[in-house]
């Protein structure tokens, strides 16, 4: 099994047409994704053909060579066409609130917004609408989502690992993909960036939550980084809601004080946010911190011998 997305989810690209969306797109598609159709109001009634190439755990179950995707003017005419659940989004900053509000009105089951440098005031507004509206978005400003084997919506890399017993759940993308890899001789069961700004969607307790309840999934990963107390409300979660093994790993141990380091998010203000104080808080509720990502990925490797 998997949380959020697997291998019935259809999807659709808004921004399929532009270069970023492009590149993704064949990506996507050469991970087994099932692309439905892309959003251009611009270009409604065309197509865009993608050389799909396979790649990963399901390579050998993925047609090579020319496909084609139909463009769709809105979000809800690409939903009623193809029966779409899934939007992911690769517009610029300045139009990405207008898409999410988009998608969340055509009432899309996942958002994934995968578009950095977006106004915190425009996540705010969104935000607040998708949630409103009871429609899970992931990000903005994360690598998506991606079930090994299944699906793979954003830009994480399908080749870095296949399925298995592992739940990720991380702010930071290229850790993500780091963790993946450390672990890729067991697998995942879903590895999920949630991003790293001031204000998402889906943050790291509905991701320990989901894959408390999903079956297949053995032992969680979370990762966290510096900056806001999103770390330390997820290890009271921890420890009032969650029996399985989590394995924690803080990026920031070295990072200097008061200074905005990398996402938005992560910026530190006296102990309050702070690297050491998410590690207490974590190691209070019962879950196995990690130094490094590697020694990380040896506990999570320790857990389920």
């Amino acid at each position: 099994m998997a949380i959020f997305l697997n291998e019935n989810s259809k999807v659709i690209v808004q921004g399929m047409t532009g270069s970023e969306g492009q590149k993704h797109t064949a990506r996507m598609l050469g991970a087994g994704t099932q692309i439905v159709g892309g959003v251009n109001p611009r270009k409604a009634g065309t197509s865009v053909t993608f050389d799909v190439i396979p790649y990963g755990p399901v390579a050998d179950q993925v047609t090579a060579g020319p496909t084609e995707v139909a463009v769709y003017g809105t979000v809800k005419e690409a939903k009623d066409a193809t029966g779409a659940d899934v939007s992911v989004i690769f517009v610029p900053p300045a139009f990405a609130k207008s898409a999410v509000i988009e998608a969340v009105d055509a009432d899309m089951e996942l958002v994934v917004v995968i578009t950095e440098g977006i106004p915190v005031q425009d996540s705010t507004e969104f935000y607040a609408h998708a949630a409103a509206k009871g429609v899970r978005m992931i990000g903005p400003n994360c690598p998506g989502i991606i079930s090994p084997g299944k699906s793979n919506v954003g830009i994480t890399p399908a080749d870095i690992t296949g399925p298995g017993k592992i739940g990720l759940v991380s702010k930071s993308g290229t850790l993500t993909y780091q963790m993946m890899y450390e672990l890729r001789d067991i697998g995942f069961t879903t590895c999920l960036g949630i991003g790293g700004d001031p204000v998402i969607g889906t943050t790291h307790i509905d991701a320990l939550q989901a894959f408390q309840d999903d079956p297949d999934t053995e032992v969680i990963v979370m990762i966290g980084e510096i900056g806001g107390d999103a770390e330390e409300r997820a290890a009271d979660y921890i420890k009032e809601h969650i029996t399985k093994p989590v394995v924690g790993y803080v990026a920031g141990f070295t990072a200097p004080e008061g200074k905005t380091m990398g996402h938005a998010g992560a910026i530190v203000s006296g102990s309050s946010g702070t690297a050491q104080a998410k590690q207490d808080a974590l190691e209070a509720a019962g879950v196995r911190v990690g130094k490094t990502p590697s020694q990380t990925a040896n506990i999570a490797r320790e857990l389920l011998a």
